[in-house]
């Protein structure tokens, strides 16, 4: 048990490290975005790491402040008038996440189709490196953790990339290539070199580098590096001013039906937020490990009840910094409490130290997460798996780009249930024609084990297509479940036959019945199991 603990540890630390540079700026450009206290990340971030850390089930998944709730936070907070109002929304959020996790309402997650996952975890993947190429080169208009296509200024991610054209910063921008090119050698060359470089990782070096740059060429007027385009951290004068950051809840506002539909939106969205990272995470990791989602919702509530009552913005388990932790070999959820605990040390003790910082180092390390989640050759994968993989995929990917995280994987969910639908109304798996005998004008049409209201259509389409003068057999002994819009579909048909010259025969366990109406009521009351 011991040398786990230590194998877990030699793997963990490293990682959690990692976790913290990239949750870092992450925490405090979603505070920006969601017009909150920059503190309030950092306090998301640091609960999300211990508390929801140590409470959760998942083993990698890392959970804190997250980018698609940045609009709905900005948008509340101007609703409800003041940031200490909020904060009673985000403590009843989290009631309400308590409350689906005791109902069991985590097997929602399971829903979710496979190629959307993907399709969230590569446009992820894009939009990280969208994002963060203008802040490798110095161009920092944006918060970090602004993941939307259009932004409040007008502008969109595109354009923005345009803008950074002009605005490199020649300082910014050697960080950004220093730091990319020591991530690349540490994992190509030097991490199979020694265990050494497996143990101090290469972001932490590449961190390391650029506040040396910063320090040195900070009088340079060529190559310095302005504060603009650093960590900006809150710097307390003492221990009383760092305790006075931390905000609380007005419960005096409990009365306002605005906090609770507020509330019910926050519990909602963060819940499919995190039960989507759940299922892209357990895909990533390479242990294959199953977080029970039950539990990650009563995690994820205690968390945001923990998170509003001190002032932070409102917590998921975010896929961005699971995947880095992922990435950088961390194997059990020590390395997301450790990483929380950097972050609260970090605040205290070193702020002047991380406000050091260049945001293009950060980038760098973003950049490289952001290609392992979107591997070219995972495109070919998908378009090798056939169009009904590959549609929703590709809308779930484009969606996520050009609109946010929830809107583009409601599309790809929205173009999955079509293609079920048309492939329903195609497949004869539901619908089998067993035999067709022209001479004699016979036909056997077998049922599947359970024929639904998906079915409808294709069953009314072979029922049409039937001759005059036939004899049609339908066979219901596997039969288990036929829904009542089938039951009609069949008893319809088997009153219009009659003008037709069509006999029909129903075949099952007790035998075969002509014109069978009655008996299919009966059938619907007592559905028979198989032969």
């Amino acid at each position: 048990m011991d040398s786990g603990f230590l194998k877990n540890l030699k793997s963990d630390i490293p990682a959690s490290i990692v976790v913290f540079f990239v949750a870092l700026p992450l925490c405090l450009g979603i505070a920006l975005a969601s017009g909150a206290p920059l503190f309030s990340g950092l306090i998301a971030g640091i609960v999300g790491g211990i508390v929801v850390g140590s409470m959760s089930g998942s083993k990698i998944g890392v959970s804190g402040p997250a980018a698609g709730l940045a609009a709905i936070v900005l948008t509340s907070i101007a609703t409800l008038g003041d940031y200490q109002t909020f904060l009673v929304a985000v403590v009843l959020a989290g009631v309400f996440q308590l409350v689906m996790g005791f109902l069991k309402a985590g097997i929602i997650g399971y829903y979710f189709p496979s190629s959307v996952i993907k399709g969230m975890l590569t446009g992820i993947g894009i939009i990280i490196i969208l994002k963060q190429i203008p802040h490798f080169f110095g161009y920092d208009s944006t918060p970090e953790g602004d993941f939307s296509f259009f932004h409040l200024d007008g502008g969109n991610t595109f354009t923005n990339l345009l803008m950074t054209i002009n605005h490199i910063q020649l300082g910014s921008a050697l960080v950004g290539i220093l730091g990319l090119a020591i991530l690349i050698l540490w994992e190509k060359v030097l991490s199979k070199k020694g265990k050494i470089f497996q143990l101090v990782q290469g972001p932490l070096v590449a961190v390391a580098v650029g506040i040396l740059f910063f320090a040195f060429t900070q009088s340079n007027d060529l190559l310095g590096i302005e504060q603009s385009h650093l960590v900006n951290v809150p710097v307390p004068d003492s221990f009383g001013s760092f305790l006075a950051q931390f905000s609380f809840p007005n419960f005096s506002a409990i009365y306002n039906p605005d906090v609770w539909i507020i509330a019910f939106t926050i519990g909602l969205v963060a819940s499919l937020e995190t039960l989507l990272c759940v299922e892209a995470t357990d895909k990533l990791d390479p242990n294959k490990n199953i977080t029970p989602t039950n539990r990650e919702l009563l995690a994820q509530g205690t968390g945001n009840i923990v998170s509003g009552l001190i002032g932070g913005l409102p917590i998921t388990q975010v896929i961005v910094r699971s995947s880095a932790n992922i990435q950088s070999g961390g194997r059990s959820k020590l390395s997301a409490i450790v990483h929380g605990f950097l972050l609260l040390i970090s605040v205290i003790l070193i702020p002047r130290l991380l406000n050091m910082i260049p945001l293009s180092a950060l980038a760098a390390v973003l950049l490289m997460v952001g290609y392992k989640l979107t591997k070219p050759a995972l495109f070919k994968t998908m378009y090798n798996s056939g169009w009904k993989q590959f549609v929703p995929f590709i809308v779930t990917v484009l969606g996520i780009i050009l609109t946010d995280l929830l809107i583009g994987i409601g599309l790809g969910l929205a173009v999955g249930i079509v293609i079920i639908l048309i492939k329903s109304y195609q497949n004869s798996h539901f619908l089998h024609k067993e035999g067709e005998d022209i001479a004699d004008g016979k036909l056997k049409m077998t049922l599947a084990e359970e024929v639904t209201f998906f079915n409808k259509g294709a069953i009314i389409k072979e029922l049409d297509n039937i001759p005059e003068n036939s004899i049609l057999e339908i066979d219901v002994r596997n039969t288990k479940y036929l829904d009542n819009d089938i039951v009609e579909v069949l008893e319809d048909f088997t009153r219009k036959a009659q003008l037709r010259n069509i006999r029909v025969f129903l075949i099952a366990e007790k035998g075969i019945v002509e014109n069978p109406i009655r008996y299919m009521d009966h059938f619907t009351l007592r559905p028979k199991k198989s032969a």
